[in-house]
């Protein structure tokens, strides 16, 4: 039911990312052997397979031994470093330093105890305290530490604050209490109420809710500069500067998830990607994704029910943990004796789920790219016939054409006309468009003289006409192009693209009357059709621009009286740009268009 067949290495450091994450190298029995954290991971990876005297002889004998590349991408090198400490700590590759002691990642805990203490610690213990973290750097951890130190006044001191003890006066204040750092609680200076906002803008800090504390070191940097206190509004800045560089919490480690496995499923048509993460103590120590077939039926529950039961078959040993995170409730659970399964809608284990959802969808974007380099043909066809099957199609769109109109305020509009044959595409074919019967902006008017232009065209020269036509727009722009195929007595299916207040695309839209089609945003089907709405606009702008400067450029060199058309092409074509001509010297200029002209353009530009 899974699919094993695996890509040599060359092509599976092709089909890397270059996202941060972790790598893992196997070796032909299938163990582990070593494991990495990159920045780009193709970029990393790709370093080993090149010939380099600075390779050492462990790294030499490591990639003979090499027979797959597994990754996991994760979304910042902080997490790609946690991650690679969990998976050394619980893998142990031959080829890794490992990890045998007992210390782990660097946590911030507020203490639960009478006036809570916020300090750092490496271990875990589950006695009620609140724990943030863990940081990929013990510099970044100390520096948020300070950062809470200066702000906030909290004790520091192991003293036992429990109210019977300082009811009985068994305390004095400390130097930290005379420099400004403590308000004195021990010695019943400050309530427990009081203490306990101050604790709560902390953690407010360490859950990453920055606003409060932001809007107050703001404030006091803008009152010591303004006081002309400039040493003490830097140190503010500073602290503004850590707040910035604090890193939130990772997904990549919990301090309250224990021990779980998180299950996703992604469809996508024939096929589903599930993908399994086991989490222990706390920490992620696997990931992996297979490949399914659904041809048993549609439903996604079964589809969820089958997949847990192949991955707890062949990858997980046997066992799951008793709590498992999914997206929704498998179609039966009495296949899983002890497991509770959770559906989450918030907090650490929806983090989790996405962080799952996210690992499938790059799986499958990367078994999709394998199967263009290795198979382009199989690829194409299976793009042709999803794009075939969303818009009801008698046949597949091997040639596709969209159009698209760029104007400035109705200055030099212009039009363009990209091609796509078999999902590629087709540069030679791509075609601009001079605006000659609309004065101003109008866009539908701009659309209907060059859609008419084209295929009028096509028709008399009996050229082939395309299978499926697509406007960069919606309704409107469809309707016109309709109406023009009418007109010329053309058949010719007809698709929208239309973009959202963020200028991407948000739907697709075909036929007459346009009706939606419902489209997945992670579907290869809107991806090909994206790049297709990008490509029409991007040659429409570059065109656009191109007239704009050339507009310019004529229009200045104009202005130079007794200086015409083909005297202007001749400096542009000898100078290339206006620049160059204003500081070319009166004989370069006479000997290029005569002393006369030659005077009168000296004369333009040094007024």
């Amino acid at each position: 039911m899974a699919e094993t067949e695996k890509p040599n290495l060359k092509e599976q450091v092709a089909l890397l990312p270059l996202s941060p994450g972790v790598y893992q190298f196997v070796d032909r029995s299938g163990t582990i052997i070593y494991v990495g954290k990159a920045k780009s991971l193709r970029k990393r990876v790709s370093s080993y397979f090149v010939q380099s005297k600075e390779h050492s002889a462990k790294v030499r004998a490591l990639v003979k031994q090499i027979a797959e590349i597994r990754h996991i991408v994760v979304g910042s090198e902080t997490d790609a470093l946690l991650l690679e400490n969990s998976l050394i700590k619980s893998l142990q590759p031959r080829y890794n330093i490992l990890l045998k002691d007992d210390k782990t990642y660097p946590w911030i805990v507020v203490r639960k105890e009478h006036f809570p203490r916020v300090q750092s610690t490496r271990i875990l213990t589950r006695d009620g305290s609140q724990y943030f973290g863990p940081y990929g750097s013990v510099m970044m951890q100390h520096s948020v530490l300070d950062f809470i130190r200066e702000v906030v006044p909290l004790r520091t001191c192991k003293l036992n604050l429990a109210p019977d003890l300082i009811a009985k006066g068994k305390y004095t204040v400390c130097l930290q209490y005379h420099l400004g750092n403590c308000k004195g609680p021990c010695v019943g200076l400050q309530s427990g109420e009081e203490y306990a906002q101050l604790v709560d803008m902390v953690v407010s800090v360490l859950k990453g809710d920055l606003r409060p504390v932001r809007q107050y070191l703001e404030a006091e940097m803008e009152r010591a500069a303004a006081g002309l206190k400039f040493e003490l509004a830097q140190r503010y800045k500073q602290r503004i500067d850590a707040l910035d560089n604090y890193a939130g919490k990772s997904v990549i480690v919990s301090a309250k998830i224990v021990d779980v496995d998180v299950f996703s499923l992604l469809p996508d048509d024939d096929v589903a990607y599930c993908n399994f993460v086991r989490i222990r103590h706390g920490s992620i120590v696997g990931v992996s994704t297979v490949k399914l077939s659904t041809g048993i039926g549609g439903d996604e529950r079964d589809m969820l029910t089958l997949a847990i039961q192949h991955i707890v078959e062949h990858i997980a040993g046997g066992e799951l943990a008793r709590e498992v995170i999914v997206p929704f409730l498998p179609s039966t659970t009495l296949l899983f004796d002890g497991v509770t399964f959770t559906v989450p809608k918030r907090g650490e284990k929806l983090e989790l789920l996405e962080f799952s959802q996210k690992s499938a969808r790059i799986y499958r974007a990367e078994q999709l790219k394998n199967l263009e380099i290795k198979n382009p043909e199989r690829y194409t066809e299976r793009l042709m016939d999803a794009v075939q099957k969303a818009l009801c199609l008698d046949k597949q769109p091997r040639h596709i054409e969209c159009f698209d109109n760029s104007n400035l305020q109705g200055a030099h509009p212009v039009a363009s006309c990209v091609v796509f044959r078999d999902g590629k595409p087709s540069r030679k074919e791509y075609r601009h468009f001079n605006i000659k019967t609309v004065v101003g902006a109008d866009d539908y008017a701009s659309m209907r003289e060059v859609v008419y232009r084209r295929y009028s065209r096509l028709q008399e020269e009996g050229a082939e006409l395309p299978d499926l036509i697509i406007a960069d727009g919606g309704k409107g722009q469809m309707g016109v192009i309709h109406e023009v195929l009418e007109y010329l007595g053309l058949d010719i299916p007809i698709a929208g693209l239309a973009k959202n207040d963020r200028h991407r695309t948000s739907e697709l839209l075909y036929g007459f009357p346009p009706l939606l089609v419902g489209v997945r945003p992670t579907s290869p089907l809107f991806h090909f059709l994206s790049h297709i709405q990008e490509e029409v606009h991007r040659f429409a702008i570059s065109f656009h621009r191109q007239k704009r400067s050339k507009a310019f450029i004529h229009s200045e060199l104009e202005q130079i009286e007794g200086v015409g058309g083909k005297t202007i092409q001749t400096l542009l074509q000898h100078f290339r740009t206006v620049e160059k001509v204003r500081a070319a010297n009166i004989e370069e200029l006479s000997a290029l268009v005569g002393a006369a002209k030659a005077k009168k353009i000296r004369a333009f530009f040094e007024k």
